[in-house]
């Protein structure tokens, strides 16, 4: 059984599962350090109507795309492909910039975290202020990964749902470990590993989303009675070809099939996924690194017990 197509969505949703853990358990310190333990449940409600969205959203985007599958219609297979692409380059702001951000921010998450809960309990709602806080945490990377998924695998969402949901349980124990035991892990190493694994993944996405667009304006100028092709080449938007390791390193065989699922290699390239691939990981890696310098990741949160104490 071929499990590749797990690898990238279990990266992609152990990192970003597990800075909603840092969220969740940041917020349950707070109500443990306040003495507002009775607001847990309100924690837990956050949780599960971020998961319940997430699963939502998951739903009505995999049955539009399916539902263009079975509609018909001339120009159905354009829009699939015009949507397989949106969802990518929507995948691909929204990782990047959650990757560079969660770099420039982790040394202040704490303590914007604890600021917000101390509004919340000053509020007079505050279980529903808390409920909010974790719903969108829990919504947000959940939204990331949807959309991830059904970009890089838009025919293919057993796998990698499996991965998903593996990747969510991993972050949530890690989670667990760190916050009910008080096991020491080193976040800042964690986040700058599963960082270079996410760029590489979304540097693929990028090599992804071209070639939907690309067989978008292809299928389009196919229809047409005109010529909608960019360029005059090997490929109406990618231009000329500049590999072809079908014969050497096929994506759909050992090696091949592990670096087409981490780093997003294809056994076909065009100069234009190229350039924009090495575009990608100067621009957007550049940024990355450049946020690690100087940043420490390292933050000390107390333990906190999930049974409610006696008074």
């Amino acid at each position: 059984m071929d499990l590749t197509p797990a690898f990238p969505t279990f990266i992609v949703t152990l990192r970003e599962g597990f800075e909603a853990a840092l969220v969740v358990g940041i917020v349950m310190a707070c109500l443990q350090k306040a003495q507002q333990t009775k607001l847990y449940s309100w924690v837990y409600l956050g949780i599960l109507a971020g998961i319940l969205g997430s699963v939502g959203v998951a739903i009505l985007l995999a049955n539009t795309m399916q539902g263009l599958e079975t509609a018909g219609g001339v120009y159905a297979p354009v829009i699939k492909q015009i949507l397989a692409g949106s969802f990518g380059v929507i995948a691909i702001a929204m990782l990047s910039w959650m990757l560079i951000w969660m770099s420039l921010q982790a040394k202040s998450l704490k303590g914007e975290v604890e600021n917000t809960i101390d509004d919340a309990l000053n509020s007079q709602n505050a279980g529903k202020a808390i409920f909010v806080v974790i719903a969108i945490a829990v919504l947000r990377e959940g939204f990331e990964t949807v959309l991830f998924i059904l970009a890089k695998f838009p025919q293919q969402l057993t796998l990698p749902t499996i991965g998903a949901i593996a990747g969510l349980s991993l972050a949530a124990f890690l989670g667990w470990l760190l916050f009910a035991l008080g096991v020491k892990i080193n976040i800042r190493l964690f986040f700058q590993i599963m960082g270079i694994f996410l760029l590489l993944i979304v540097g693929g996405l990028v090599l992804s989303a071209l070639f939907h667009f690309d067989k978008a304006i292809t299928l389009f100028s196919q229809i047409s009675t005109n010529n909608w092709c960019l360029v005059n080449s090997d490929s109406c938007l990618l231009g000329k070809q500049v590999w072809n390791g079908a014969n050497i390193l096929p994506d759909r065989q050992f090696p091949g099939i592990i670096l087409k699922a981490l780093c997003g290699y294809r056994q076909t390239l065009y100069l234009g996924q190229i350039v924009a691939y090495i575009s990608f990981l100067i621009i957007i890696g550049g940024a990355y690194f450049q946020s690690l310098t100087g940043q420490s990741i390292k933050v000390k949160l107390p333990m906190f017990k999930f049974n409610t104490p006696k008074n």
